[in-house]
C-alpha cells in the first residue's frame, strides 16, 4: 500500500464488494484491501482489477486477503459481508445471520483501524449500522450506512424517463429506512430546480415511489440468483469519496440520531452533510403532518429490528 494514498477497506468481496473495488481504484480514491473468507476469491478479484490498471490508468494497489492483518491502518471501511436476499426471503429473515457476520467483521476491522470511518451496505441496513456503531465503540458520526443515495437513484432514473430529461437535470429526495418503508419527499424532488410536483400528476408520483420502494425486490425477481450491486456498489463509492475528498457533500445516509425528526437514540435515513470526519451535521427539514407521520411509522420499523437484536 502506497503511503501517500488513503486506504479503503471492502469486506465481502462478492458482487457489490468486487463493485466497490473497482469503482473505487477507477475514481483512484485510494489504495484497496479486499477481504472475503473464501480462498483465493478476494486474490482473485483483486489481481485481475489490478489488471485492468494500466488500461483504465490507475495505479491504486490491490490486495485480497482471507485474514485481516493488511486492513491495518485503513481510512475507510466498507462492509458488504453477509447473505443477500433471496427470492421469497424477507429483510428480517436475513436479521440474526447477518448480525452474526456483521459483528464479527467489525470487531477484526476496529482492532486493526482505530480511526477508520465504517460504512455498512448489509442488509437489513439501518439495523446493521447500528450493531456496528455499539460493536465498534466508535463515535457515532464514524459508523454510517448506505441506503438513502442508492433510493433516490432509483427514484432519479425513474423520474428522469418518465419526463424524459437527463438524469443529471433530477434531485431526489428519500428518507426513512431502506426498503419498503423509504420516505420519498416528492415536494423537495426536482428536475433542473422545478419540484416534480409541478411537472406530474399525483398518480404518476406515487406509481414512481412504489416502484422505487420494492426497487430491490423488483432486481431480485428479475436476477433470480441474487442481488442488485452496480447501483449499491455506485452509491457506496459516492460517500467514500465525499469523506476522503473532504467534499461536505450533502447525501441521504443512515445516520444516528439524538433528538433530530423527533428520533432519539436509533440509526435512520436523513440527508447528512458527509465530509472527512465522517457524519459532519444532520440536516433537518421541516416535515409535513403526513410526511412526519411516515418518517416515524419507518423509524419505529427500524426500532424494531434493533430490539429483536437487543441493541
Amino acid at each position: 500500500m502506497s503511503p501517500a494514498r488513503p486506504k479503503i477497506t471492502v469486506v465481502g468481496a462478492g458482487n457489490v464488494g468486487a463493485s466497490i473495488a473497482q469503482y473505487a481504484v477507477e475514481k483512484e480514491l485510494g489504495d484497496v484491501v479486499l477481504v472475503d473468507v473464501i480462498e483465493g476469491v478476494p486474490q482473485g478479484k483483486s489481481l485481475d482489477l489490478a489488471q485492468a490498471g494500466p488500461i483504465h490508468g490507475y495505479d491504486s494497489l490491490l490486495v485480497g486477503s482471507n485474514g485481516y492483518d493488511e486492513t491495518v491502518g485503513s481510512d475507510i471501511v466498507v462492509i458488504t459481508a453477509g447473505l443477500a436476499r433471496k427470492p421469497g426471503m424477507t429483510r428480517d429473515d436475513l436479521l440474526f445471520k447477518n448480525a452474526e457476520i456483521v459483528g464479527g467483521v467489525v470487531e477484526q476491522v476496529v482492532a486493526r483501524s482505530k480511526d477508520a470511518i465504517l460504512i455498512l451496505v448489509t442488509n437489513p441496513l439501518d439495523a446493521m449500522v447500528q450493531l456496528a456503531w455499539k460493536k465498534s465503540g466508535f463515535p457515532s458520526r464514524r459508523v454510517v450506512g448506505m441506503a438513502g443515495i442508492l433510493d433516490s437513484a432509483r427514484f432519479r432514473l425513474f423520474i428522469a424517463r418518465e419526463l424524459g430529461v437527463s438524469v443529471e437535470n433530477v434531485t431526489a429526495f428519500v428518507l426513512g429506512g431502506h426498503g419498503d418503508t423509504m420516505v420519498p419527499l416528492p415536494r423537495y424532488s426536482t428536475v433542473a430546480g422545478i419540484p416534480i410536483t409541478e411537472l406530474l400528476p399525483r398518480e404518476t408520483i406515487d406509481a414512481l415511489v412504489q416502484r422505487t420502494a420494492n426497487g430491490g425486490a423488483e432486481i431480485v425477481g428479475l436476477l433470480k440468483t441474487g442481488s442488485a450491486y452496480y447501483a449499491p456498489a455506485a452509491s457506496a463509492v459516492e460517500m467514500v469519496e465525499a469523506i476522503l475528498k473532504d467534499k461536505k457533500k450533502i447525501l441521504p445516509c443512515a445516520a444516528y440520531l439524538d433528538g433530530q425528526y423527533g428520533v432519539k437514540g436509533l440509526y435512520v435515513g436523513v440527508p447528512v452533510k458527509l465530509g472527512r470526519s465522517g457524519v459532519e451535521q444532520i440536516v433537518e427539514i421541516e416535515l409535513t403532518p403526513e410526511e412526519q407521520a411516515a418518517f416515524r411509522k419507518s423509524a419505529d420499523a427500524v426500532r424494531e429490528l434493533v430490539d429483536k437484536l437487543k441493541l
